[in-house]
């Protein structure tokens, strides 16, 4: 007999092992976090994006803010004003709130005020948008300014001219006084100003005008009328002749000086006569008799000089009169 059970087949299904179906379910999670991680990556991203491009980072205000103002003001407060300030002509715009008055300005763009600035308007007045505060900062420089000196004018008589004739011996010209000053401003105001020097760059030029007080007649002595004039060499004799014309005498007086004191001295106001003794530029004899006129009588020409016009006037009545006696005697 056939044995049919050997080559019957089984119609039973196998269950998987344990291990094959945590395989299986871990590969289908997998394929479900690839299929729904895109969208989520994509959401999160796109949403990234979008708060990246609302985030302000960094806001600068420069005098070309103005275009920026407007999304500026939204992304950072409704409330935020903006005033320019000018520091000696150079702009800044200050942002902020609450601005009240001029100084909550400077506050809140942390501007401080130096002792000689000036500001305007004022540090009270209300502010908005429209304002311009400007600012002046003080600065020091030294300046060099020259000035003129007036002249004087020196009126001298002298018997040459007519009476009340008046003639002008010497123009006046202006010196200049150069000065040196620190001077602080503020903007075009001076807001102090110190010397540090001065000096006389050049001295001025008197005036001198000559006022005749002479006889308008042709009576003149004879005396002056042959003396003629003599013009003035060096020091002493300039002063000689600008004493003598303004104290009354001519410039006869003045020539007779110069010939007898030349032909005495040579106008050396040491000259000793080695077998006399006389001294000095009228040769007095002796020289002491002379500190009549003054103690400096030794070394001084002036007090030697007016000496002389007072010995002339008292022992031959004038100048001229001491002239005409050397002429003479050739000597006096």
């Amino acid at each position: 007999m056939a044995n049919h059970s050997k080559h019957a087949r089984s119609s039973t299904f196998a269950m998987p092992s344990k291990s094959s179906l945590v395989k299986i379910a871990a590969t289908v999670a997998a394929v479900g976090l690839l299929a729904t991680g895109g969208i989520v990556s994509r959401n999160l991203y796109t949403s990234a994006e979008q708060n990246t491009a609302n985030q302000v980072t960094a806001f600068s205000v420069t005098d070309s803010a103005e275009a920026s103002r407007g999304n500026a003001r939204e992304l950072l407060n409704g409330d935020t004003s903006y005033v320019t300030v000018k520091i000696n002509g150079k702009s800044r715009v200050v942002p902020g709130t609450n601005f009240t008055d001029v100084k909550s300005v400077l506050d809140a763009g942390d501007i401080t005020l130096e002792p000689e600035d000036t500001v305007s308007p004022s540090l009270t007045t209300k502010v908005d948008e429209k304002t311009v505060v400007t600012i002046q900062r003080a600065g020091a420089s030294v300046e060099v300014s020259d000035t003129a000196i007036g002249f004087n004018v020196v009126k001298k008589e002298t018997s040459s001219l007519p009476e009340g004739q008046e003639k002008v011996e010497t123009e006046g010209e202006e010196g200049v006084m150069e000065t040196t000053n620190l001077v602080t401003k503020s903007g075009d105001t001076v807001v102090s100003s110190n010397m540090i020097s001065s000096y006389v760059k050049k001295a001025p030029v008197d005036k001198v005008i000559l006022v005749g007080t002479g006889s308008t007649s042709s009576s003149s002595s004879s005396a002056s009328a042959s003396i003629g004039t003599t013009v003035p060499a060096g020091e002493m004799q300039q002063w000689a002749h600008d004493y003598l014309l303004s104290n009354g005498y001519t410039e006869a007086d003045f020539t007779a000086t110069v010939y007898i004191i030349t032909h005495e001295s040579g106008w050396s106001v040491t000259a000793t006569n080695p077998s006399s003794g006389a001294y000095g530029l009228p040769q007095a004899l002796p020289g002491s008799k002379m500190v009549s006129a003054g103690a400096d009588w030794a070394t001084n020409y002036q007090t030697q000089l007016k000496w002389f016009w007072g010995y002339c006037a008292q022992r031959y009545g004038s100048i001229q009169g001491a002239y005409t006696y050397w002429l003479a005697n050739h000597c006096y």
